[in-house]
């Protein structure tokens, strides 16, 4: 069954790579979606595709790319909606 997410990402996540650490697991897991910086400091993801896959990247973005600190992750469903790839913005 494939399902979207939208993650919020706090903590020290801008700066160090994160969503373009997101998009290389992403790609490695075969999901789609995006992942982009909030003016708050926050990073968004939004995740599509299998039920596994997104769960498994939900979970990286707890620990994220080395030179991240996340504090926190807050991750809801969404609407279904295929993507091509996955992006960065």
């Amino acid at each position: 069954m494939n399902v979207c997410r939208r993650c919020r990402v706090e903590g020290l996540v801008q700066g160090v790579f994160f969503r373009a650490s997101t998009r290389a697991r992403a790609q490695q897991l075969g999901v789609t979606g995006w992942a982009k910086n909030l003016p708050d400091g926050s990073v968004e993801v939004l995740v599509c595709g299998t039920e596994d896959a997104v769960a498994q990247l939900c979970e990286w973005l707890r620990e994220g790319p080395p030179q991240s600190r996340v504090s926190a992750v807050h991750c809801v469903d969404v609407e279904w909606y295929a993507h091509d790839t996955f992006a960065t913005h």
